[in-house]
């Protein structure tokens, strides 16, 4: 995963509706999520594991315990124009049938491709890949994420950067496409399942600007609610016109640090940007606690 761009723009924030576990790609246990975002100050919490809702029980009875208000929330990978796409669910109902065949649709793919990915690696040099990415995991899924991590452990690479850049990317030894659902249908399980459906990342794609405009458009057409407008990666240049984007295109607004792991510390949780005051921020859709 790439570094921090210079000018990152980053304050504490007592709201952050993007973050992951192990029951994804996340370094720490659902519960061990929601304690470290209490010691960080956020009060609103939202975890959203790549294509999974498995962790939302345990981060349930955590955020009770802290006095946190949990968001049940997943990041749904989505096929759009032969490109993946990254839509947050917030505000879900875990028990949707919809929701859970999408999911469970998708985590079958996971799994093949984890496969794949594994087989490439080893033939590139990744000694045991699928064995030791799978004791990763902790019951959870194989991600990219976890044979970067490997990629690193081995000296085949100097960090995650590296990892993704020479191996896992694109063209790369290690590199297994997967089709994903469309951004219809993705967008469709988020509503079944009476949530909203957040646009996260926007300029995570490698996207020009005509492009990224295509993208927005496609997303708000297709009944999209909002979108991330502060990661926590964002640069101000972004956070401007994220802000503008968000008027032109109808969107709510939503803030996130996209937390993996005590590691990437330019991610932290509630380490991000407050929501510019010209935007409505989606939680005020979902959160009890209106006074964000």
């Amino acid at each position: 995963m790439a570094s921090p761009p210079s000018d990152t723009v980053a304050i504490k924030s007592l709201v952050d509706l993007h973050c992951h576990s192990t029951a994804s790609d996340g370094r720490l246990a659902p519960a061990d999520v929601v304690a470290r975002a209490a010691d960080a100050g956020v009060t609103l919490l939202a975890l959203t594991d790549h294509d999974s809702i498995d962790g939302i029980a345990e981060a349930r009875v955590a955020a009770a315990e802290a006095d946190i208000e949990l968001i049940a929330g997943t990041e749904i990978s989505a096929s759009w124009q032969k490109r993946t796409l990254h839509v947050v669910g917030l505000g879900i109902d875990t028990e949707s049938d919809v929701l859970k065949a999408g999911l469970a649709e998708h985590q079958q793919m996971r799994v093949a491709r984890a496969e794949k990915m594994a087989a490439k690696l080893e033939k590139a040099g990744l000694s045991n890949a699928a064995e030791r990415a799978a004791s990763m995991t902790a019951d959870g899924q194989i991600t990219r994420t976890h044979f970067a991590r490997l990629l690193v452990e081995d000296g085949l690479v100097k960090d995650m950067n590296g990892a993704f850049k020479k191996y896992l990317k694109p063209g790369k030894p290690g590199y297994v496409g997967s089709d994903w659902c469309e951004l219809e249908d993705v967008i469709r399980w988020i509503h079944a399942a009476g949530g909203k459906a957040v646009l996260a990342h926007p300029f995570g794609y490698n996207m020009t600007a005509s492009w990224r405009r295509r993208m927005l458009s496609a997303f708000s057409e297709e009944g999209g609610d909002a979108m991330e407008v502060c990661c926590g990666n964002s640069t101000a240049d972004e956070i401007t016109q994220a802000t503008k984007d968000a008027d032109a295109y109808e969107l709510m607004g939503s803030i996130g640090s996209d937390f993996h792991g005590p590691d990437q510390h330019w991610l932290a949780l509630g380490k991000v940007q407050s929501l510019p005051k010209s935007v409505q921020p989606v939680w005020t859709t979902l959160s009890q606690r209106a006074s964000y």
